[in-house]
């Protein structure tokens, strides 16, 4: 009888463990999406503001050394140092593959070194991690315009907008883009 109550025990503190690991990612989660529902009527100053909070709980992996990998990589592109910044980047994703914001960061990098191909599959891995990330969809964008394929960026410009209805930058390219497809009509 004792090893049935022992064994019981065991399932239960296994139990506790796991919900207990789950909470805060939960709760995670809930905090995002209070800030999306809040950046959807922002305007202005508050809509940045809310950005900035959505971009900052983003960059938190649950481990301290994988931020800090991800913050000198993000130092690196701010320093103008892309190379190195997509070294810290991979060294993020090599040990946390499930973390977009290291995909998100090394794609910046190798878009900075002129990869647009490693550019592009490091933002799709953002967006299937994270489908709400909008500076991913925005860079996105950009390079679709790149490549020449207009329609398609207005179309993830757009999808930004559907996110984050304020984002000054995606509604001026989605601005520009509609004029140039009004004056192609004419």
């Amino acid at each position: 009888m004792g090893t049935l109550t022992d064994h019981f025990k065991s399932i239960v503190a296994a139990s506790v463990v796991a919900v207990g690991f789950s909470l805060p990612a939960m709760a995670d989660d809930a905090a995002l999406d209070a800030l999306f529902d809040d950046l959807q009527a922002a305007q202005g100053a508050d809509a940045d503001r809310i950005g900035d909070q959505i971009r900052a709980e983003w960059s938190k992996s649950g481990s301290a050394a994988i931020d800090l990998l991800l913050r000198r990589g993000q130092e690196a592109i701010d320093a103008g140092d892309p190379l190195a910044a997509s070294e810290h980047c991979t060294a993020v994703i090599d040990h946390a593959p499930d973390f977009a914001e290291g995909y998100s960061c090394r794609a910046i990098a190798y878009y900075l070194l002129d990869l647009p191909g490693p550019a592009l599959d490091d933002l799709r891995q953002t967006l299937a991690l994270n489908p709400r990330h909008f500076d991913a969809m925005r860079g996105f964008a950009v390079m679709l315009e790149e490549l020449e394929r207009p329609e398609e960026a207005l179309e993830v410009y757009g999808r930004v907008l559907d996110i984050y209805p304020a984002n000054t930058l995606a509604q001026e390219a989605a601005d520009r883009l509609k004029l140039q497809f009004e004056g192609q009509a004419l």
